[in-house]
């Protein structure tokens, strides 16, 4: 019996190209992800009307929009309201945490990011 693998789209929105690289070769170690990149939350918003995704990874530090305008607007949107988010940021702060948590994020990773600890929080939260 042949059975179908499952499928993922994640979307990254970082503005580092850098980091964006990092993210998405270590998400695409999940067997059957896809990625999207997104340089900003303007672009990660345009990216979300274009299609569906089932799990969006944000940085909170970026030009044009930041994560956490883009985090209150997914959340405000009832087709992707559902959808997962990861925060992945510089800031450590407990206030900066509870505030991205306060907004909707489900899971917040400090950098500098290490790929199973990024793999291991969207398996979690992808129920892979």
């Amino acid at each position: 019996m042949d059975v179908a693998m499952q499928r993922y789209r994640c979307l990254v929105v970082e503005d580092s190209k850098t980091m964006r690289n990092m993210l998405s070769e270590s998400l695409l170690r999940i067997p059957g992800m896809e990625v999207v990149e997104a340089d900003n939350g303007l672009a990660g918003i345009r990216a979300l009307a274009a299609g569906q995704f089932d799990l969006v990874l944000t940085d909170v530090n970026m030009p044009v929009m930041d994560g956490l305008k883009l985090v209150r607007h997914v959340r405000g949107d009832p087709r992707h309201e559902k959808i997962p988010i990861v925060i992945i940021t510089t800031e450590n702060a407990p206030h900066d945490r509870d505030r991205a948590m306060a907004l909707g994020a489900n899971a917040y990773i400090e950098k500098p990011i290490q790929a199973p600890r990024v793999i291991r929080a969207v398996k979690r939260l992808l129920e892979v």
